[in-house]
């Protein structure tokens, strides 16, 4: 769509974004508040169905597995339908599911409903990425991922803060019923929310004028085999085959697995050593929330700061792409640190304010590494070699983020608290360089990619081919 054009999203009225925005992440912050909501509940799941610590947990894992195909599919969904249908198609099947989990007569059930809850609610979580980029430019790619992944992570940190006043007065059932609520509240909001895909937009113009239209064969594939080929096997190629990809890959395994095992580990911890409440143990989860907004803040001044260092403070060109990894080697040294200092200071003689602090900085380091890598990669190669990256990093953290938690508490008492988090500092220590050979190697590690092109260049790049590239791509794959 030209620049020009009045119905090119990025064109519209600035209430119009920001309503389309506010939808997607209200949908987003929903569906991550499902995920985190029934760790609040796991010792009423243990107790009711007579189940392990881990087996309970599996709720958590399983929901998670469900989100994993999510950047799969969606992309497929939301070139053939657009995204609006997508999202209020999704989240009532979502709710449907969280109310079968709710009223769950055996963990069987409840398992189930939350895998599937997970399948039908992950759409909202990588829709929003989409739908950003529709409307915002590329100029600001860092701030706007920053915005968009604070709704995933200040819903799944909002989870035990809220619900660790519920399910005392309740049961862990409530977990379920306050999501569904949530969902439909936003679902109402969400009615009116506007088609902002591109392709979608001239489908949609085209058949009111009644007019033919022909567009550009879409990225994401036409036929069945071209569909897996960019969202299957050739995310499975570049696993192996692109070191950028590998790389921000491990790195951002690393990091969701334990960002998502912090809901099983912190209720267990201050419980264990300074004998917390469940809603004591929830309100930690303040200072996770003020990590997420801190990142948000620190990572939009950043690229305000490098866009004005290069030259690029009109929307006419952009940075050098290598500038947007600036928030994540900052993010790097925080994830280091953070995670010898919660390991090293959880013990009675230390206040619990210490290491509640340092998981503050732990999401602070976590989403400032996810803005900064996951921004890099969207522009990274052409299209379809960008959605078929993003595709796999998406799949591939959540899947960690699912398995971690199973084995946290056995790690903590079997190595002790400040060596379980060291193996994890340890690892962190590995992986501080990612950014940096990113920074400093990145467009030379690009260039010799099959998947390229021709677009590489150490130099600016213009914002038109910048737009073109993002209506072509139909949708990205991303967080939770």
């Amino acid at each position: 769509m030209s620049p020009t054009d009045p119905d090119n999203p990025q064109s519209w009225l600035a209430q119009k974004k920001i309503y389309a925005s506010a939808v997607a992440t209200a949908f987003a912050f929903a569906v991550a508040f499902g995920i985190t909501s029934l760790t609040v509940g796991v010792q009423g799941v243990m107790t009711e169905f007579n189940v392990s610590m881990t087996v309970a947990i599996l709720g958590l894992s399983l929901n998670l597995l469900g989100i994993s195909f999510a950047p799969i599919i969606t992309p497929h969904l939301s070139e053939r339908f657009g995204r609006s249908p997508v999202y209020l198609g999704s989240l009532p099947i979502f709710a449907l599911f969280i109310l079968g989990a709710g009223y769950s007569k055996s963990f069987g059930s409840l398992a189930v409903c939350r895998f599937f809850a997970g399948l039908f609610g992950g759409p909202c979580l990588v829709l929003i990425e989409g739908t950003f980029a529709d409307v915002w430019s590329a100029h600001m790619t860092v701030t706007y991922y920053s915005f968009l992944s604070l709704a995933s992570y200040v819903g799944a940190g909002c989870a035990p803060i809220v619900l660790g006043y519920v399910v005392p007065a309740e049961s862990w059932r409530w977990t379920q019923f306050v999501t569904l609520m949530i969902a439909f509240a936003v679902y109402l909001l969400g009615i009116g929310v506007p088609e902002t895909y591109p392709r979608e937009i001239l489908r949609a113009r085209a058949r009111r004028l009644g007019q033919n239209i022909k567009l550009a064969k879409a990225e994401s594939g036409v036929t069945l085999a071209e569909m897996a080929q960019t969202t299957v096997f050739t995310p499975l190629a570049m696993a192996v085959t692109e070191p950028v990809v590998i790389m921000i890959t491990f790195y951002l395994c690393l990091n969701f697995a334990v960002l998502f095992q912090w809901f099983i580990a912190v209720p267990a911890v201050l419980n264990l050593v300074y004998q917390f409440s469940l809603h004591q143990a929830g309100l930690a989860f303040i200072a996770a929330v003020v990590g997420a907004v801190s990142s948000t803040f620190t990572s939009s001044l950043i690229e305000r700061f490098t866009n004005r260092m290069n030259g690029c403070a009109n929307m006419a060109t952009m940075a050098p792409l290598e500038y947007r990894v600036v928030p994540s080697i900052m993010g790097s040294l925080g994830m280091v640190a953070s995670l010898f200092w919660i390991g090293f200071t959880a013990k009675p003689t230390v206040s619990h304010f210490v290491p509640i602090i340092g998981t503050g900085v732990y999401v602070w380091s976590s989403m400032s590494i996810l803005t900064g890598l996951v921004s890099y990669i969207f522009d990274a190669y052409p299209a379809k070699g960008t959605l078929s990256a993003l595709t796999l990093m998406a799949s591939a953290r959540i899947l960690c983020a699912g398995a971690l938690p199973l084995v946290i508490i056995q790690m903590i008492m079997g190595l002790q608290g400040k060596w379980a988090y060291s193996v994890f500092g340890f690892i962190a220590i590995a992986m501080i360089g990612v950014p940096f050979v990113l920074f400093q190697f990145g467009a030379r590690l690009r260039s010799r990619s099959r998947h390229s092109g021709s677009m590489m260049s150490d130099g600016k790049h213009t914002m038109s081919h910048q737009v073109d590239q993002e209506m072509q791509m139909g949708n990205t794959g991303g967080s939770h």
